[in-house]
């Protein structure tokens, strides 16, 4: 019986026994597919990272020493890691960019506190109590605002105090167009929470405005090579950025191609107003983007960026083709109820290339994982790539079959149908790569990633190519599990309903 051996040599006349080890029926589809972060860092400490290189993330503490305290990218990964608290995550470190200015705002103080008590003061969505003692003036509250915040480890602005002056400065660490989304509050959760500032006290805030500076993120881009990536959170959605994102990851030349096959999905998130995120969401069209568009909110979009990439990476690695609605985004806060966007504003915003969120008692949640692809080549409205969860399934399908093709069948030799070749021969034809495929096609069935095995068998196409002997062509066309994203049911009410007849007995 002719078998095909890898290693043991045809011509061996040593007795006695011998064996080789093959794996090829024994492979299974298995990845850690990491998540990659890319901000902005601060540090210039003798162990700071070097910019615009990759560098895996262990520990908060670590991106703490290596970006900077203070810097988005740290703030990112801390918020990535409550969400996500198993998962691989890497970092790209990047400059502020040419001409960068740090952002700056105010805390103007007044009065004189008539009663102790503490100022809930809220940078970026941290939380600072601030204790006041009665009669306390304005200096020395200003004074204790700055102290207060001086003593938070991580806080993203340095705050300065000139004695016996009323007014708290406000810097932002972290120098570029960022720092400007630091947002500065007070009492967020109001008197029913039990937030007040001191009676005789009164709080000006004047927001962080003035930072200036964008990145360029082409070295960064060329620093991902072909690692694998699955889920790359953004710090920024500026169009310059997103432009070059979109073509690192498109089907053409970038990570999804045909010749790099390296795949994966990015994240960010952008806060406006309605209008003018639906203005700018309409200039997107990128299947391969998620942009998270909410009202203002205390917390940064960096945060919110950090948070879907996590909480998307923790549920496709599970099932790619399970929605992501209802996850929650932990480490940020809800908009202001004044300030929350309705069903129909968050309708729209899907229609012009968002991802949307819900909020449940106070917490943020997920609700659709949407891409910025809007329109076909044609520029005809297209849905084919309006959820995360068909790219995710479709990546996942393509991994799955090149696996097991790649683990089958790594050096066979490739005849025609109806060859009569020996049992154990390393020889493959159409039709066995085709059983193979539709083998492989029911198990992705019975994991609930495809439907429909039968209709998948009546289109699928396995041939030899005409010019090149060596070469298979397959047509394949799989039937991705959809989601159950709407139930939709109409309420036809009576007011009497008439009794239904007995049963006549027999």
């Amino acid at each position: 019986m002719p078998v095909s051996f890898d290693h043991i040599p045809a011509n061996i006349r040593v007795p006695l026994f011998y064996a080789e080890i093959n794996n090829t029926l024994a492979g299974v589809q298995q990845m850690d597919q990491p998540a990659l972060l890319i901000g902005p860092m601060t540090s210039t400490d003798p162990n700071a990272a070097p910019l615009d290189k990759p560098v895996l993330v262990l520990s908060t503490s670590q991106a703490y020493l290596q970006f900077g305290a203070g810097s988005v990218l740290a703030d990112m990964v801390a918020t990535y890691r409550i969400n996500d608290p198993y998962g691989e995550i890497w970092a790209i470190p990047v400059g502020d960019g040419t001409g960068a200015a740090a952002a700056a705002g105010e805390i103007a103080v007044a009065g004189t506190a008539s009663q102790s008590g503490t100022i809930p003061l809220y940078i970026a969505g941290d939380l600072v109590n601030i204790g006041v003692a009665a009669g306390a003036t304005a200096a020395e509250v200003a004074a204790t605002i700055a102290a207060g915040i001086s003593a938070l480890p991580f806080t993203l602005v340095k705050a300065t105090y000139t004695a016996d002056a009323t007014t708290v400065q406000l810097t932002a660490l972290q120098s570029g167009e960022l720092g400007n989304q630091i947002d500065i509050g007070v009492a967020y959760l109001g008197l029913a929470a039990g937030q007040v500032v001191p009676a005789g006290i009164t709080l000006t805030v004047t927001p962080m405005s003035g930072g200036a500076g964008l990145p360029d993120l082409e070295n960064a881009i060329a620093a991902m090579g072909d690692d694998v990536y699955d889920y790359i959170g953004l710090a920024w959605s500026d169009t310059t950025v997103l432009d070059q994102m979109q073509l690192a990851m498109d089907d053409f030349t970038g990570r999804w191609a045909w010749n790099r096959q390296v795949y994966g999905h990015a994240f960010a998130a952008r806060t406006d107003a309605a209008a003018d995120l639906v203005t700018f969401g309409r200039t997107r069209n990128d299947q391969h983007m998620s942009v998270l568009g909410f009202a203002t909110s205390p917390s940064p979009p960096w945060r919110r960026a950090a948070a879907l990439t996590a909480q998307a990476a923790t549920a496709l690695r599970n099932d790619p083709a399970r929605p992501l609605q209802t996850l929650p985004l932990l480490g940020v806060m809800a908009p202001q109820r004044q300030d929350k966007f309705n069903l129909s504003t968050n309708n729209t915003l899907l229609y012009s290339g968002f991802a949307t969120e819900d909020e449940v008692s106070g917490q943020v949640t997920i609700s659709r994982c949407a891409t910025t692809y809007q329109k076909n080549a044609w520029g005809q409205p297209d849905p084919s790539y309006l959820d995360v969860t068909t790219l995710a399934t479709i990546q996942y399908f393509v991994r799955f079959m090149r696996t097991r093709i790649l683990q089958k069948f790594p050096r066979s030799k490739l005849a025609d149908d109806g060859t009569a070749f020996g049992p154990g021969q390393a020889i493959v034809t159409p039709r066995i790569i085709k059983a193979e495929l539709v083998a492989a096609y029911s198990e992705l069935v019975s994991t609930g990633i495809v439907e429909n095995i039968e209709s998948f068998k009546s289109m699928l196409i396995v041939e030899r190519d005409a010019n090149d002997p060596n070469r298979v062509n397959v047509m394949a066309s799989p039937d991705l599990v959809n989601q159950l994203r709407i139930l939709a049911m109409l309420v036809a009410f009576r007011l009497q309903t008439a009794p239904v007849p007995a049963a006549t007995a027999a």
